[in-house]
């Protein structure tokens, strides 16, 4: 994989699968960076590790050698996503985008000038993408989180926000912001498809990537058949906690 590669399947709106990583574990994240999915993604929001972690995740996941390393950032802003970027991140998700400025504000953070405001630093990346700040620009994907009420309603001028390479939904918010009670309400199925579908639409028509979180392998498959482009198959600390149930209740089962 170049180092345009990723970016360029995003923007070409090409399927790609990706992992999502929670754990502060380079080993297992080097493992799953080996089984080749197409991204693997670091969660600087709700992830347990701190800046070394992420910076030890990205080169675990380049040690790897068939996924790109993509890190969803704390909060929307320069330092943020240029610290991501910076470490070596191909691609950043940039969470709680309400407004079609909040979406120009994280492109800018994520393009060197003429063309944004990211600062010139580029430390790790100047091993992986490269100095020189046009390559740069063409390398890094910015990907904007429709996840609120106010993001939802303005998810069209979003959209059409000039630099931005796509939209990914972060599906446990958007659920509470439609009125669930918890994170996976099915109460409110129903106005979580439309709400997957206005944004689908919004990324059609604007010849952006559509991004998914999915929580397994079939329904990532399925939402490729819909039209989605960038879908995310769960993550390391709910799979590790799963494998862990099954096996207990299976040798319990067989003890009995």
């Amino acid at each position: 994989m170049t180092v345009t590669d990723f970016a360029t399947r995003v923007r070409r709106r090409e399927t790609v699968v990706g992992y999502w990583i929670l754990l502060d574990a380079p080993p297992a994240t080097e493992r799953i960076a080996a089984l080749g999915y197409d991204y693997v993604a670091m969660d600087a929001q709700h992830g347990l590790f701190d800046y070394r972690g992420l910076l030890n995740g990205l080169t675990a996941i380049d040690a790897g050698g068939r996924s790109a390393g993509v890190v969803r950032v704390g909060q929307n802003g320069p330092a943020e996503i240029g610290r991501a970027l910076d470490a070596g991140a191909r691609a950043v998700i940039v969470p709680l985008v309400n407004t079609a400025q909040d979406a120009a504000g994280a492109v800018a953070a994520a393009r060197y000038p003429p063309h944004g405001i990211r600062s010139y630093g580029p430390m790790r990346s100047l091993l992986r993408i490269g100095p020189e700040p046009a390559r740069a620009n063409e390398s890094v994907a910015v990907l904007a989180m429709i996840e609120t009420p106010q993001g939802l309603e303005n998810v069209e001028e979003i959209a059409a926000t000039p630099g931005l390479d796509g939209l990914y939904v972060g599906p446990s918010d958007l659920t509470l912001s439609i009125g669930g009670a918890t994170s996976t309400d099915p109460r409110v199925a129903g106005e979580f498809e439309n709400a997957l579908t206005r944004i689908r639409k919004a990324c059609e028509a604007n010849g952006l990537a559509a991004g998914l979180h999915t929580g397994a392998g079939d329904v990532a498959a399925r939402r490729i058949a819909e039209g989605w482009t960038v879908l995310t198959v769960a993550c390391d600390l709910v799979h590790l906690e799963t494998a862990a149930r099954d096996h207990l209740a299976v040798a319990r089962m067989i003890g009995d």
